[in-house]
């Protein structure tokens, strides 16, 4: 599929869609410089025409590992799991006790502080958390191995309660309340305010921007409160998928996305690459690329869904045992 053909489909959509966080403008500036990445736009439309003629299950919220009690201690709960949502690849992967047994991964991260925070009544404070020490953090995180990136997501921690209980009177509800039930506000909001989130990054030197945990800590209260209280949002359907490395991956082995020769052998043999190296940001905007024109697709088919639910099905989807799936890339960072 020739450049200008991806680049008319591309202008197309942005036409047709909001984009107040200017996510798909940025990202698709990307796509039409890129080097390392390509969407094929035939296995785009296969795979949707086979994704129409079957269940698109978009998963609901897990409430066995997840904390929730429905007040505003649940709102906290949500802003500390997507302020420590990255970085889980690792071998060994980082893994903690549960239950029904061991889970790893985000699973590993939602239990132990649905553990922590049914277990210490404090912990959920904004003060709390503005001086929580590494050696409590550790004990909450405690697994076979050390989660990657501890220190910064002792960082992380620390500045989420400070930011709180300075500017939101201690209440991550408060700050959800001034979005007034604008997901996309309430990103912006979380991004401007909390320097972890703000994810955003320059290739070739134009600002690029993919917002991924602001914007799934949106989606992720919409889930949690199942759309009511403080989940209860008009404009969802505005935010997009989450760049991360896991649709990268599904995405690749379903024949959507490419990469170049180099690239390839690179993420195939497991080599870390640069966090905001060219190869990085074209991995990242392609696949929130792939998932719009993937969604635009099955949309021509009847089958409606946001770009947040094609996230979540993909990403679920991705956990399993599918043909032809290689590794994702790799990239120590805090962002994914």
């Amino acid at each position: 599929m020739d450049s200008q053909t991806l680049a008319r489909a591309l202008t197309t959509i942005l036409r047709s869609r909001a984009d107040p966080l200017k996510i798909l403008t940025t990202t698709a500036d990307v796509i039409k410089r890129a080097q390392y990445t390509s969407i094929d736009l035939k296995r785009v439309q296969t795979v949707a025409q086979v994704l129409s003629l079957c269940p698109v299950p978009v998963p609901g919220w897990n409430y066995e590992h997840h904390f929730f009690d429905g007040t505003e201690k649940t709102v906290m709960y949500i802003f500390l799991l997507d302020a420590l949502n990255f970085s889980f690849w690792g071998d060994p992967k980082w893994r903690v006790k549960h239950v029904r047994g061991d889970v790893d991964g985000y699973w590993a991260l939602a239990a132990s502080l649905k553990r922590a925070a049914e277990h210490d009544e404090n912990f959920l404070d904004a003060d709390f958390l503005a001086t929580i020490s590494p050696e409590y953090l550790a004990r909450i995180l405690n697994g076979n191995v050390e989660i990657p990136l501890f220190v910064e997501r002792w960082r992380n921690t620390q500045e989420l309660g400070r930011v709180l209980r300075d500017h939101f009177g201690g209440s991550a509800a408060r700050l959800v309340e001034s979005a007034n039930a604008d997901a996309t506000q309430l990103a912006r909001l979380v991004a401007e305010n909390i320097s972890s989130f703000n994810d955003t990054t320059l290739y070739k030197n134009r600002a690029v921007s993919f917002f991924k945990r602001a914007q799934i800590l949106a989606g992720d209260l919409y889930g949690s409160f199942n759309g009511k209280k403080w989940g209860a949002f008009k404009n969802l359907r505005d935010l997009t998928a989450f760049a991360d490395y896991k649709l990268p991956q599904i995405l690749r082995a379903w024949g959507i996305l490419h990469y170049a020769p180099s690239l390839a052998r690179r993420v195939n043999a497991k080599k870390t690459l640069v966090k905001d190296s060219a190869e990085e940001i074209e991995i990242r905007a392609s696949m929130i690329w792939a998932v719009e024109l993937l969604r635009d697709a099955l949309a021509q088919r009847g089958r409606e869904l946001d770009s947040v639910q094609m996230d979540w099905f993909l990403w679920e989807t991705s956990q399993g045992n599918i043909k032809g799936m290689k590794p994702y890339h790799r990239v120590r960072t805090i962002y994914y």
